[in-house]
């Protein structure tokens, strides 16, 4: 009796769940639990994230503005060095087990942050902070990125596009409480216990990626959920050969790399107005801080009422667009009228656009390569290649202000490249909108590397 009253209440449990999702995004029968798991496993990501980016950002600072371009060059050296143990870390374990590695990996650096935060001198502290910056950078886009392979293995093309842009409004709401908290416990509890939470989110990641693992053999045939237990095949640098051997994964790899640079352009910028406006590090923490939690508030209300609606009405290609246009239109103002209010609205604007919309329609690009693209060239794109486009842009700033040229002139250096990232976003929008039309996922996995 008591096993069946579990059962209907866990199933009434699952109806008021599926009515409220389904309030707010369009889910067919059977998504429910996976698309709430998915949700808590980026929620959990963004939340541990939101926490260490401000320590972070003010560590940097910290260190000195001038000193970014080499704390961007470590960041490229440790994503090189760690690509390819993620891919031989893949080759041996089924996904569950290889996010569960790969994830308590981390938490166990930030026990030794924690442990070197608390017991070395000033001047140390420093160097703490620039390594510290370094592994906050790498742990950033390594976590996201497993997680969207993970998704973009679990769902097909037509859910991606349906459902992925309610999983970004997990990110954004982790954001919001990720900076929320830091923003008003940094100087109640100190940063030491902001990591300890960290490590908390990050574990309960891991527990709901395995729930999702298990609920997503619903969507599959019999042989699918075989295959999507197995370790991948394929070489440690399989990744890299199929980047540059596919027009449309390259492609995809350039956009990125666009990205990468405008966004690292204006981050010098940040960092400049910030250690021009602010003396104090619990003050630098709080305005980045609460820099994000403007970018993430906004973006809540566009990813559940409208992201959905203008990817269906615009498609891929156009959606794609938006962020560059904006940068276009947002390095201008700077060029024009330099000033803090114009970089404070282009930054809440390009982060928006970005998390609203850029990244979930970047992420079903993803959907129709094979599952170990998905995985190894993924993640190599996302990591490698976006933070080489970091380290080019940091040294291309430092020269650029090495040889006189004011915000102003980088911010107009900066209006051809978002041109050009423009166009490149259209073109592999239209693509994929031609290859989605074709009768078989093979026959379209097959058309992306021809």
């Amino acid at each position: 009796m008591t096993s069946f009253i579990t059962l209907f209440n866990k199933n009434k449990s699952m109806r008021i769940a599926d009515n409220f999702l389904k309030s707010i995004v369009r889910i067919n029968p059977g998504e429910g639990r996976a698309l709430l798991w998915s949700w808590l496993y980026i929620f959990s990501l963004f939340l541990a994230y939101y926490v260490l980016r401000p320590i972070r950002e003010e560590m940097g600072v910290a260190g000195g503005v001038k000193n970014l371009p080499w704390l961007f060059s470590g960041t490229l050296i440790a994503m090189i060095l760690i690509n390819p143990i993620f891919a031989l870390v893949v080759k041996h374990w089924p996904r569950e087990k290889f996010i569960a590695i790969s994830y308590r990996f981390f938490m166990f650096n930030i026990v030794i942050f924690i442990l070197l935060l608390s017991f070395v001198t000033s001047e140390q502290r420093v160097w703490i902070g620039r390594a510290f910056f370094i592994w906050v950078s790498v742990f950033n886009l390594f976590v996201i990125s497993v997680f969207w392979s993970f998704v973009v293995d679990i769902f097909s093309a037509d859910q991606a596009k349906r459902l992925f842009a309610f999983l970004a409004s997990g990110a954004t709401v982790g954001g919001i409480v990720g900076s929320s908290i830091t923003s008003v416990l940094v100087e109640i509890i100190g940063q030491n216990w902001l990591l300890v939470l960290s490590i908390i989110l990050l574990e309960f990641a891991v527990f709901a990626a395995r729930r999702l693992s298990s609920i997503s053999d619903s969507f599959k045939l019999p042989i699918e959920q075989e295959e999507a237990h197995r370790p991948l095949k394929g070489s440690l640098f399989s990744g890299i050969i199929h980047t540059f051997r596919s027009p449309y994964l390259l492609g995809i790899a350039i956009f990125i790399l666009c990205y990468a640079i405008t966004s690292t352009i204006l981050y010098f910028q940040q960092a400049t107005i910030a250690a021009q406006n602010f003396t104090d590090s619990s003050s630098r923490t709080a305005f980045f801080a609460s820099i994000n939690l403007w970018i993430n508030g906004i973006t809540l209300v566009i990813q559940l009422f409208l992201t959905g609606r203008i990817i269906a009405w615009i498609g891929i290609a156009f959606t794609l667009c938006a962020m560059p246009l904006l940068s276009i239109l947002g390095f201008s103002g700077l060029a024009a009228f330099p000033s803090i209010g114009i970089f404070i609205v282009f930054q809440v604007a390009r982060s928006v656009s970005n998390y609203a919309l850029t990244r979930p329609a970047r992420e079903v690009l993803f959907s129709a390569v094979s599952r170990e693209d998905r995985y190894k060239t993924k993640n190599f794109i996302d990591t490698v290649v976006y933070r080489t486009g970091d380290q080019v842009a940091a040294w291309s700033y430092a020269g650029m202000l090495a040889v006189g040229l004011s915000l102003t002139g980088i911010a107009v250096v900066a209006i051809p490249l978002s041109a050009a990232w423009l166009l490149l976003g259209l073109w592999l929008g239209q693509r994929q909108e031609k290859w989605q039309r074709h009768s078989s996922k093979e026959d379209l996995v097959e058309a992306l590397h021809d």
